[in-house]
């Protein structure tokens, strides 16, 4: 709140100012025209109620706009409940959701990738892993944590073109991007956002959810 009081020190007077100048020249226009119904202790009555009553409203709008602003982003940086640390050897793996090809193991670090809200996974690739070509409904957000991930982009999907993300790499790209991604090692990502988390094939035949389904 201090940074948001600071940044309008110089415009909260100038507010102030303002309505006080609004306030008098509205007190002089009932002085020019006057309601013939007035009596002049009703004037007053206005005046007063100007002069005191708008200041005070325009000062708690300018107190309140920050305080409302600060619980919004404290809601959305505390989301979470309870803290959570997970060293290498702490992790969990289990064998990765139906929505990929078979092979790959999953790790969640926090939250639930299946529901409305923020969650952090980890994927482990082993060599030669591959997804077939397809997007996100939402943005992606990757950090290769070991290994090498390979990512071929945009609507021709040329291998020859793949961006190379080694250890330690982070990248992003927007929903909707088409996508490919291949494991050159035994490769290690991080996947963090806002769930749910979703996988849309390009060929509906390369989604493994459909295989299972065949007879």
């Amino acid at each position: 709140m201090g940074l948001e009081l600071r940044r309008n020190s110089k415009a909260v007077p100038r507010i102030f100012l303002a309505a006080l100048l609004w306030t008098v020249v509205s007190a002089g226009d009932d002085i020019l025209h006057p309601d013939v119904t007035c009596t002049l202790g009703i004037w007053r009555q206005q005046f007063c109620m100007k002069i005191f009553i708008t200041p005070t409203l325009i000062a708690a709008f300018c107190v309140g706009l920050p305080l409302m602003r600060l619980a919004g982003h404290a809601s959305a940086e505390t989301a979470s409940s309870s803290e959570g640390f997970y060293a290498p050897e702490t992790i969990e793996w289990k064998a990765g959701p139906a929505a990929i090809p078979p092979g790959a193991k999953m790790a969640v670090l926090e939250g639930d990738p299946t529901k409305e809200g923020p969650f952090v996974v980890r994927f482990q690739f082993p060599e030669g892993y591959h997804i077939p070509p397809h997007t996100h409904p939402k943005t992606e957000r990757v950090t290769v944590i070991s290994g090498t991930l390979f990512l071929a982009m945009g609507e021709n999907l040329d291998r020859s073109g793949a961006k190379t993300l080694t250890a330690g790499t982070y990248g992003f790209w927007p929903a909707g991007m088409k996508h490919t991604a291949w494991s050159g090692s035994e490769t290690v990502i991080q996947l963090h956002g806002i769930g749910p988390w979703q996988i849309n094939y390009v060929n509906p035949a390369d989604d493994p959810r459909n295989a299972k389904k065949s007879p």
